[in-house]
């Protein structure tokens, strides 16, 4: 016997009515406990809701464009009768409320900003400064962004005045309570009327460095796009949800720069689209403040809209989140990073040797190296040896890191990730194996944490247990390497005297030719080599 069970939103603190942007699942669906049924987005943040139950979709009772609030009954599962009790779902609450200044509302007294109850969220991180030191901000003005494994939320200002202090950075997890801005409140700030045509302007939110422009991910454009020039000055308000910050940011774009035709004149994800476009096709002008066309820019033509159907029968089917998130990345680094791949070959006929013997010494205790274990090791050594390889670009300037977090690609059902082993310097190879096969396992399961994917500076993709031969691996921003590994094979190479079988694993090296020139890439690939052919060499 089987029972609906109403999935509802749950608490989302002082939110009412909130939007739905994006529905996940349909009837037939099967979904898990804790998967992503739908998508909310308000002014202030972007929450996904979770399904309490597992089950298999009867109903869905919402569609987009719906107006949706605690208690709304979102979709109805069929499950056995031992859940036949409808549970509440769990609270994924992300309030934007207002806050309560810490001082009084005295003239020219300092008053501290803080995080307001965002749930049960703890140690969120901060993905963007709105803010500088001697700003002025409104109150309810947008002072800084957080951003969840299932939440983006902007942190609003309580008061009005000039910033005296900015507490937080860039990357800091912080929590409800914390101090995020001292602001410096003035008799004018607290009693003097807002005007009514404009206000003072809040800093913009900051592009990322490189300061060209990348094509969206690949998608049908508009017919007729429509001409979207520069209308609101450096530094104006920009009416924009989170999620459109950020995929602004993912295609380098300065969201002020964006006219919106949302309601309310808010920026959609097609304004900037189309934004880019016209600076791609010199309609508009560049960042620099020059038409790209004018200036040697791809001028692309625009995507082709075909019907496909009148070839033959075709399927669609929709891309999953991972990849639709891994476009905008992929086609920005593509576009503007000046790659080059360097290939070399890696004897490790002796060091697959000395694996197979290590595995089978330590089968009884569980214990299993992966090629990929002694790669990372030795990247390390190699990135140590030349550490242009473990930095980032930043304007003019280079950021030579003394870290060596590691990642790796991994592939799964709904796309590929990449995981990041950290400080790999100061692990061995048995830890950095059964951390890397943890991760893995997270990644196939789709567990992985944010944190789990953040902060690489180099970055392995390795296809070994796939095969082929060579392949020019795309590198992953702000990085300026990438290794690409494929499945070694068995050559006859020539000793000076006869051809002996060995073991051959292909390495390709892709580089960013603005920070690492031929010379440089082919020393590293050499010295690699070397040290997967006599591991020795790493304890040295």
């Amino acid at each position: 016997m089987s029972q609906a069970i109403e999935i509802k939103v749950p608490d989302i603190g002082d939110y009412k009515d909130v939007p739905v942007i994006e529905i996940h699942v349909k009837p037939g669906d099967r979904v898990e406990k804790e998967q992503t049924l739908v998508t909310l987005e308000s002014d202030k943040a972007t929450m996904d809701v979770p399904s309490s139950e597992a089950g298999v979709v009867k109903e869905v009772r919402v569609k987009v464009g719906d107006n949706i609030s605690e208690g709304t009954i979102v979709v109805l599962l069929e499950a056995s009768s031992a859940a036949s009790v409808p549970v509440e779902a769990p609270s994924e609450a992300q309030s934007a409320a207002k806050l309560a200044p810490s001082a009084p509302n005295a003239a020219g007294s300092s008053i501290q900003i803080k995080v307001p109850d965002i749930g049960d969220y703890k140690g969120v991180p901060v993905i963007e400064v709105h803010v500088k030191v001697g700003d002025r901000v409104e109150k309810e003005q947008s002072i800084v962004t957080l951003e969840s494994d299932k939440a983006t939320m902007d942190v609003p200002s309580s008061d009005a005045g000039i910033v005296k202090e900015v507490k937080v950075k860039v990357g800091d997890s912080i929590s409800e309570g914390d101090v995020v801005l001292v602001i410096e409140s003035s008799s004018a700030a607290v009693f003097a009327p807002a005007p009514s045509s404009e206000k003072s302007a809040p800093a913009p939110a900051p592009a990322p460095a490189p300061s060209k422009v990348s094509p969206p991910a690949a998608s049908a454009p508009v017919a007729a796009p429509i001409a979207r020039v520069e209308s609101t000055p450096v530094g104006g308000v920009s009416h924009a949800s989170p999620s459109v910050r950020k995929y602004s940011r993912e295609l380098g774009v300065d969201v002020s720069k964006v006219i919106g035709t949302g309601p309310k004149a808010r920026v959609t994800q097609e304004d900037v689209q189309a934004y880019v476009k016209n600076i791609m096709t010199g309609q508009a002008a560049s960042p620099a403040g020059a038409p790209v066309a004018a200036s040697g820019g791809l001028n692309l033509l625009p995507w082709p809209k075909i019907d496909f159907t009148k070839f033959g029968e075709i399927e669609t089917k929709p891309l999953s989140r991972i990849q639709k998130l891994s476009a905008s990345n992929l086609s920005r680094n593509w576009v503007m990073i000046p790659a080059v791949t360097y290939h070399e070959d890696a004897d490790i006929t002796e060091l697959e040797a000395f694996r197979v013997m290590t595995n089978k010494d330590n089968e009884k205790q569980g214990i299993k190296v992966t090629m990929l274990a002694f790669l990372i090791k030795a990247s390390v050594n190699a990135l140590k040896r030349f550490p242009e390889f473990n930095s980032s670009l930043d304007g003019d300037d280079l950021v030579l890191k003394k870290y060596f977090h590691i990642a790796f690609a991994a592939d799964t059902p709904n796309g590929l990730v990449v995981p990041v082993v950290k400080n790999a310097d100061k692990k061995g190879i048995f830890e950095i194996a059964k951390e890397t096969g943890e991760l893995a396992k997270l990644a196939r399961e789709g567990k992985l944490k944010p944190d789990q994917m953040q902060g690489a500076s180099f970055t392995i993709s390795s296809l070994g247990g796939i095969g082929g031969t060579y392949f020019a691996p795309i590198i992953n921003a702000p990085e300026v390497a990438i290794l690409g590994v494929n499945k070694a094979s068995m050559k006859p190479v020539w000793n000076g005297k006869e051809f002996v079988p060995k073991l051959i694993c292909p390495l390709s090296l892709t580089a960013d030719h603005r920070v690492i020139d031929g010379a440089l890439a082919t020393k590293f690939n050499v010295y690699l080599s070397e040290l997967l052919a006599d591991f020795r060499r790493v304890v040295l």
